[in-house]
C-alpha cells in the first residue's frame, strides 16, 4: 500500500501536481514512516511548491534515516538555499560530494551556492535593520493589529529568531502574523487582502528588464616586476673580510641594476651576463637567479629557467630566504612548466608548482595563474574528448530512456552527450525536461537557459525553460519566456497555451480570486522574490502604498505612472496585495 501510494504521489509530482504528490508521500509515509525516499520527494514537493522550511523538515529526516545516501543531501541543500541560508546550503552539498563525488546535481547545487555566497550582500535579508533593536516591539506594542500577538508565546519566540537572523522570516512567511507585523514595521499593511486599490485600477504589463552580468574580462598577463635594488651600505670602520663581503654585495646590486636596465631594453643576452655576475660576487641574494629564469622565461629558454627557479628555490631554503622570494621562484617556474604544456599537453606539472608556491605565498597573481593552468588542462580535456558523432548516439539513448520514464538513466546519457558535445543544446534542452520531471526545478531552469544560450532560434529551448519558471509558480517570467520563444515561432501551439496559462494565473491573483491556500503560497513566494523586497524596502513605494490606503487623491496621481503601476501588478501577482 506504501508503494502504490508513493508511486501516485510520483506521477502526482511529474504532472505537476505538488501538492496532490504531498498527499500521497504523506500516505505513504504514514503505512511506512523509516522510508527514507518517501520523506525525500516529499521534501522535493515542498521545494516545488516554495514552502522550504517543510522541504527541510523531511529533508533533515531523510538524512537522519539514511546518512550514507547522497540524495539526501541534494534536498537538505536546495531547502536551505531556497530559505537563503546559504552557508548551510554549501556545507550540506559538500557533506553529500564526501558520499558521491560524481554526483552532478550535488555539483551543480554546491557551484550555485558558493556562487551566490561569493556575491556581495548575498545571504543578507534586507529586512534586517526594520527587526534590530527595541525598537520593533515598541511600534508592534503601539499597532492594535499586532499588540494582541504579543500575548501569544509562539509569535513572541517566531519574532526573536527573525531578531536574532532576519534571514529567518523565510520561515515564518505563511503566518499571516508575521505577514502583519511586517507591514507594520514596514509602514504598509500586508494582511491577507492587502490595500483596497479600487476596482476601476487599471492593469499593467511586463517587468523590469533583467540585464544579464557581464562577463569577466580575460587578465592580461603581467609582466615579472623586479625587486627593487637595496641601498649601498654605508662605509664604516669594520674588518677587511667584512669589508671585502660588502663591496662585493655592493657590486652584485650594480651588477642587478644593469641586468634590470638591459632586460627593459629587451637586450636579454646582456642581462644574463650581468645576473651571473651578481650571483657569483653574491650567492646569498637568489632574486639574481629568479631574474636570471624571468630572461629566459621571457626568451622561450624553458628548461633553463627551471633549472635556476630550482636552483633559487634549494639556495633559498638553505639561507632561509624571505618566504615569499621562494614563492617568486616557484611561481617563475610553474610559469615555464604551463608555457611547455602547451606542447606536451600536460598542464599537470605547472599546477602542482603553483599550488606548491601557495603554500609559500598566497600571491593573486600565483592563484591566477593556477587557475588559468586549471582552466586549460579542462579545455585541453574537453578537446580530447570531444566527438559529435558519440555525443549524438548518447543523445538518443537518453531520448529512449525518457520515453521509458527513466529519468535519472536518461540524464547519464545526456550527461555523455554533453561532455562529447558541449555545444549540443539539444541535450541541454531534453536533460532539462528530465530534470523538471524530477522535480529538480534549478537544474532543469539553468539547462534551459544553457540551451537557449547556445541556440537562441530553438523554440523549444523557450518552452523548457518556461515550464520551470510555471512549475515554481512564477508565472509573470514564464510569461516573458513564453512570449519571447512566440517571437521566433508565432504558430507554436505549446507557447501559445503557455502564454494562456500564465495570464489565467496572473489574473486570479488580480481578481482576487486566490483561496487562503493559494493566497499564503503565493504571498510566501513572493516575499522571497528580490524584485518585490526591494519593492517594500524602497521608502518611495511604501509612501506609495500608505497614499493608496489614505490618500486617494496621491493615488490617483501615482496610477498616471507606468513604472509605479508596473511595481504594483508586481506585488499584486505576488500577492502581497489584493485588489478588491
Amino acid at each position: 500500500m506504501a508503494e502504490e501510494a508513493k508511486a501516485k504521489g510520483n506521477a502526482a509530482f511529474a504532472a505537476g501536481n505538488f501538492q496532490e504528490a504531498i498527499q500521497h508521500f504523506t500516505e505513504a509515509i504514514n503505512l511506512s514512516p523509516s522510508n527514507h525516499v518517501l520523506y525525500s520527494n516529499r521534501s522535493a514537493s515542498y521545494a516545488s511548491l516554495s514552502q522550504y522550511s517543510q522541504a527541510l523538515t523531511d529533508a533533515q529526516k531523510t538524512v537522519d534515516l539514511k546518512p550514507d545516501w547522497a540524495k539526501g543531501y541534494s534536498r537538505l541543500g536546495s531547502a536551505f538555499f531556497g530559505l537563503n541560508r546559504i552557508n548551510d546550503a554549501v556545507q550540506a552539498y559538500k557533506k553529500g560530494l564526501e558520499i558521491d563525488p560524481n554526483n552532478e546535481a550535488l555539483k551543480s547545487g554546491l557551484k550555485d551556492a558558493e556562487a551566490a555566497q561569493a556575491r556581495p550582500g548575498k545571504g543578507q535579508s534586507p529586512f534586517g535593520d526594520i527587526f534590530s533593536g527595541p525598537e520593533m516591539w515598541s511600534r508592534l506594542t503601539a499597532d492594535p493589529n499586532t499588540r494582541a500577538y504579543l500575548n501569544q508565546p509562539d509569535f513572541v519566540r517566531i519574532m526573536q529568531e527573525i531578531q536574532k537572523n532576519p534571514n529567518n522570516l523565510n520561515m515564518y512567511l505563511q503566518d499571516q502574523r508575521v505577514m502583519k507585523s511586517l507591514g507594520t514595521l514596514l509602514g504598509v499593511k500586508l494582511n491577507a487582502g492587502g490595500p483596497d486599490f479600487g476596482a476601476d485600477m487599471p492593469e499593467s504589463s511586463g517587468s523590469p528588464e533583467r540585464k544579464r552580468p557581464a562577463e569577466s574580462e580575460p587578465v592580461k598577463e603581467e609582466k615579472t616586476a623586479e625587486p627593487e635594488p637595496e641601498p649601498e651600505a654605508e662605509s664604516m670602520d669594520i674588518p677587511d673580510e667584512e669589508r671585502e663581503k660588502k663591496e662585493r654585495k655592493a657590486q652584485a646590486v650594480k651588477e642587478k641594476e644593469a641586468g634590470n636596465a638591459a632586460y627593459k631594453k629587451k637586450d636579454f643576452e646582456t642581462a644574463i651576463q650581468h645576473y651571473s655576475t651578481a650571483f657569483e660576487l653574491d650567492d646569498e641574494d637568489i632574486s639574481f637567479l629568479t631574474n636570471r629564469a624571468a630572461v629566459y622565461l621571457e626568451m622561450g629558454k624553458y628548461e633553463e629557467c627551471i633549472k635556476d627557479c630550482d636552483k633559487a628555490v634549494e639556495r633559498g631554503r638553505e639561507l632561509r630566504s624571505d618566504y615569499k622570494m621562494v614563492a617568486r621562484a616557484l611561481t617563475r617556474k610553474g610559469t615555464a612548466l604551463a608555457k611547455m604544456a602547451k606542447t606536451s599537453k600536460d598542464f599537470e606539472p605547472a599546477i602542482e608548482t603553483f599550488q606548491k608556491a601557495l603554500t609559500e605565498h598566497r600571491n593573486p597573481d600565483t592563484l591566477k595563474r593556477l587557475n588559468d593552468a586549471e582552466k586549460a588542462k579542462k579545455e585541453l580535456e574537453q578537446q580530447e574528448y570531444f566527438n559529435p558523432e558519440i555525443a549524438d548516439e548518447e543523445r538518443e539513448k537518453g531520448n529512449q530512456l525518457f520515453k521509458e520514464q527513466k529519468y535519472p538513466e536518461a540524464i547519464k546519457h545526456y550527461n555523455e552527450a554533453i561532455k562529447r558535445n558541449p555545444k549540443d543544446y539539444k541535450a541541454y534542452s531534453n536533460r532539462a525536461a528530465c530534470y523538471t520531471k524530477l522535480g529538480a526545478m534549478p537544474e532543469g531552469l539553468k539547462d534551459a537557459e544553457k540551451c537557449i544560450e547556445l541556440e537562441p532560434s530553438f523554440s523549444k529551448g523557450y518552452t523548457r525553460k518556461a515550464a520551470v519558471q510555471f512549475f515554481m509558480k512564477e508565472y509573470e517570467k514564464a510569461l516573458e519566456t513564453y512570449q519571447a520563444g512566440l517571437k521566433l515561432d508565432p504558430s507554436n501551439a505549446e507557447l501559445k497555451d503557455g502564454v494562456r496559462r500564465c495570464v489565467e494565473q496572473i489574473n486570479k491573483a488580480s481578481r482576487g480570486d486566490l483561496t487562503p491556500d493559494e493566497l499564503k503560497e503565493r504571498q510566501a513566494k513572493g516575499m522571497q522574490d528580490p524584485e518585490v523586497q526591494n519593492i517594500l524596502t524602497d521608502p518611495v513605494m511604501r509612501q506609495v502604498l500608505s497614499d493608496f490606503q489614505e490618500n486617494p487623491k496621491a493615488a490617483q496621481e501615482h496610477m498616471k505612472n507606468p513604472q509605479v503601476m508596473t511595481k504594483i501588478q508586481k506585488l499584486i501577482s505576488a500577492g502581497i496585495v489584493q485588489v478588491k
